[in-house]
């Protein structure tokens, strides 16, 4: 039996199972797998057959951790769905020799500045924007983009530290509420004032192989209430017409990027009925997304991944026609878990129920410090032969949820 091809997978220590399981399990699926992440590796472990304990943001320890695993193993491919780690993993694939997107043109996509530079140049419909790194700057540069305005870090993702502000008198604790989170960044600490794009929001899952982009699913969304963007929901129907609408205008991103090789997560406003971008993320999304993928079209977004890594050409034929939908779980309070169920609901199409916190545990919404992941209780998915269906059994299990905070 052939040895099968090694790929190396760079991931951070804190990717918990419940979210980035199904893409290690998958690609472990077709290849050998090797590892590189910050600490000793636990669940991931039945996935492995050898690894190396670096941290993945220092480009040093990642590229010797990188080249000792490529002297033990004749190394395919190296990939990542950490979005921190996207430019120092392609300068590693450059380094060892590996197909990779240029790691400049994932700087760029780390920087959304930088994004709306190549977006304008290139002729993609977007957002106005302008960089802030005071108050002052961010009312000025509100006051000519107008009001409501979003205010966002400029190298950060999951919607952390994005907020709108509706007038003059709110952008001072927006400012510093969004100063917060983008000083997390050691890539950009600087804060965007962008114009408010009024409308749904949409992402489309897109996979580039040689320079050559598809657009492959859609994806709706449900956001919280104004004036956080927290996503709430999400759901996938593999013949939703929406996709031939945004299709065009997420390529032409990808594109305007300069991602060449790899799957891409790109987040678009429809107003008044015509896309304008958010902004690209260069890896497989998050929140199960390529999950939902999968589950409607059975198209594999992980292995499309690796299969690119390696300088395969992937496989995105349509296998299903079905949707899916994830509901992710929130509390109306931060504070202490006491009590965490889903009371009676199970379904043949209630595809997985994962809770995240425990009686004990705390959570914390981001109004109150925290963000989407400190504040998230767990999530369900449910499957149905439409996305809107799929969306209602969601909510329909949600009405099951026994989640007893106390504050604290």
């Amino acid at each position: 039996m052939p040895a099968r091809p090694v790929v190396l997978v760079v991931v951070a220590d804190t990717d918990p199972e419940e979210y980035r399981g199904y893409c290690l399990e998958q690609v472990a699926a077709a290849y050998d797998v090797v590892l590189i992440t910050g600490s000793e590796p636990t669940w991931q472990r039945p996935h492995l057959i050898d690894y190396e304990v670096a941290d993945p943001g220092d480009q040093a320890a990642l590229s010797a951790a990188g080249r000792a695993l490529a002297a033990r193993h004749p190394l395919a491919g190296v990939m990542t769905w950490t979005e921190w780690y996207l430019v120092p993993v392609a300068r590693l694939a450059r380094q060892l020799g590996l197909p990779t997107t240029a790691p400049e043109a994932m700087q760029g996509c780390r920087n959304k500045a930088a994004s709306r530079t190549l977006f304008a140049r290139h002729g993609v419909p977007s957002a106005a924007s302008a960089s802030a790194t005071t108050v002052a700057e961010a009312a000025a540069a509100a006051e000519r983009i107008g009001y409501p305005a979003v205010l966002k870090p400029a190298s950060h993702a999951a919607s952390i530290g994005v907020i709108r502000v509706d007038h003059r008198a709110a952008l001072d604790d927006a400012f510093a509420f969004t100063t917060r989170a983008a000083g997390r960044s050691s890539e950009n600490p600087r804060v965007l004032v962008e114009e408010y794009l009024d409308g749904p929001e949409v992402s489309v899952e897109c996979v580039s192989y040689r320079g050559v982009t598809a657009a492959v699913a859609v994806t709706r969304k449900t956001l919280s209430a104004p004036p956080l963007f927290e996503e709430i929901a999400h759901s996938v129907d593999a013949t939703d017409p929406l996709l031939t609408t945004v299709a065009p205008a997420a390529t032409a991103a990808v594109q305007a990027l300069g991602i060449t090789d790899g799957v891409s997560h790109a987040e678009v406003r429809l107003v008044d009925g015509r896309p304008r971008l958010i902004e690209v993320n260069g890896r497989i999304a998050g929140d199960m997304i390529g999950h939902l993928v999968h589950l409607a079209t059975g198209i594999d977004l992980p292995r499309a991944a690796a299969d690119i890594a390696c300088g395969r050409a992937p496989n995105l034929t349509p296998t299903r026609i079905s949707a899916a939908a994830i509901r992710l779980l929130y509390p109306d309070t931060s504070g202490t878990v006491a009590e965490l169920n889903l009371d009676d609901a199970w379904q043949p199409w209630l595809e997985r129920t994962v809770f995240q916190r425990r009686p004990g545990e705390k959570v914390l919404l981001p109004q109150d410090g925290g963000d989407g992941f400190t504040a998230r209780l767990g999530y369900l998915i449910t499957t149905g032969p439409t996305g809107a269906l799929a969306q209602a059994r969601a909510q329909a299990v949600q009405q099951h949820l026994v989640a007893d905070i106390t504050p604290n």
